[in-house]
């Protein structure tokens, strides 16, 4: 009875399977499905249903990689501690951590800016002012910088509501629209060309980032034996499933024409014929609700990724600090969040949609090659981590080779993003090196 008693205390204020979940979803389901679904079908066209379940498949093998790492790696630092255990290089997995933090604020600056772009829409219409939306984006990031403060019960909680209701928004979108959908909309299937759904697929991959945050609150959750595995597969399973039945409803309910003209608002757009004027507020709130929760979700991931980097010495130790009664990394909280609105009210979104999806990529690839070098020791059979890096190792090259043919500058700032992170990371081994040996050499009496 004691120890049954013990064990209840230690459970109490941890992350059940549903919340662990919802943050998977919350992360995943943002602003990807009302930011780039335009992009996806303009570009594979009536193959946007493949595209999108050709994600979920390579997000799903990837995960699974996620899954056995995090359990025999229990860290906050996710993807970089597996990087840094498989390689035994603290340089490549200082650089990936680098490269994945950058990557965190573009994802946050994106979904506070779509944010902001429905909010003033919602409020004033289309062709609202500037201002209003940038005041919207930082509020949205304020706010969920509040709430992560307060603790990560809080934060699963409010992540599990807000994904339960726009889960629904879509769902009614999804079944309405599938009932209304004109034959004509998806024949040919390869309308585009075989080789478009790949290009797509890799164009808007950061729609499936999300997923790797699960693994970064294996401390804070019930149960993580039976629950991180479970709750990776759900939730990459639910988001394909609502990514492909959105998309299949959009586009049997739009002509090319409109999607081409509204990729921005496409699924708000397809809301208009189908359920009215109040369909469009209703897709508008649905987006006002990923966005937000998937800023929660990333945020809370993220901080505690550049936490278990700042311990290992790949960034300055300020960003390890935390609450002495709670593990809330504040530090990170804030100087992850007044990057991200910097960003958000600086960069260009194609800038930062091409650095989020190639920079997933670029990690994932090395997360499943880690997990395919540690094979045996983590309990996986190695053809699940060999087919996910092949897969995601294709779709890196794949989104450079469009991004070169189609928009260099967007792959200047890419290579120069990667360039910054691999000095900062020299830097810090630089100065970590004179440091050691002088601590190893003996006194002087």
């Amino acid at each position: 009875m004691a120890a049954a008693a013990r064990r209840a205390a230690i459970e109490k204020g941890k992350l059940r399977l549903a919340e662990v979940t919802a943050l998977g979803i919350g992360g995943m389901i943002g602003g990807g499905i009302f930011a780039v679904l335009g992009l996806a079908i303009a570009v594979a066209g009536h193959a946007v249903a493949l595209t999108l379940a050709g994600g979920g498949v390579v997000a799903l093998l990837t995960g699974l990689s996620y899954a056995h790492l995090g359990l025999a790696f229990r860290n906050d630092g996710g993807s970089f501690t597996y990087i840094e255990k498989a390689f035994d290089a603290p340089a490549v997995a200082g650089i990936a951590g680098w490269l994945l933090v950058a990557g965190y604020v573009g994802t946050l600056a994106l979904y506070a800016t779509a944010f902001g772009a429905y909010g003033a829409t919602l409020i004033g219409g289309l062709g609202a002012r500037p201002l209003l939306m940038m005041a919207l984006s930082a509020l949205v990031l304020g706010g969920f910088l509040a709430v992560n403060l307060l603790g990560a019960k809080l934060s699963g909680g409010v992540e599990l509501g807000v994904v339960a209701i726009k889960l629904a928004i879509l769902a009614l979108f999804a079944a309405v629209g599938l009932m209304a959908a004109q034959r004509s909309h998806f024949l040919p299937v390869f309308n585009h060309g075989v080789v478009t759904p790949l290009v797509a697929l890799a164009l808007i991959f950061v729609a499936y980032e999300g997923f790797e945050l699960i693994p970064n609150a294996v401390d804070e959750m019930e149960n993580p034996e039976r629950n991180l595995r479970r709750a990776i597969v759900i939730a990459i399973v639910v988001a394909a499933a609502i990514y492909v039945a959105v998309a299949l409803a959009a586009l049997g309910s739009l002509t090319p024409a409109q999607i081409r003209q509204d990729q921005e608002y496409v699924l708000a757009v397809a809301a208009r014929p189908l359920l009215g004027q109040a369909g469009f507020a209703l897709i508008g709130i649905a987006a006002l609700l990923s966005t937000a929760s998937a800023i929660n979700a990333t945020l809370f991931g993220a901080a505690r990724l550049a936490m278990v980097m700042a311990e290992e010495h790949a960034l300055p130790r300020v960003f390890s600090m935390r609450e002495r009664t709670r593990p809330i990394p504040y530090v990170s909280l804030l100087v992850l969040t007044g990057l991200s609105l910097v960003f958000s009210l600086t960069a260009s979104l194609a800038v930062i949609s091409v650095f989020a999806s190639a920079t997933f990529l670029l990690i994932f690839t090395a997360v499943n090659l880690a997990a395919l070098r540690l094979a045996r020791r983590i309990g996986l059979h190695p053809l699940l981590p060999l087919v996910g890096g092949v897969l995601t190792g294709a779709s890196f090259a794949v989104l450079l080779w469009h991004t070169w043919t189609s928009d260099r500058a967007s792959l200047a700032w890419l290579v120069a993003f990667y360039a910054a992170a691999a000095a900062l990371e020299l830097a810090l081994l630089w100065r970590r090196g004179p440091r050691k040996a002088a601590a190893a050499q003996p006194s002087m009496p």
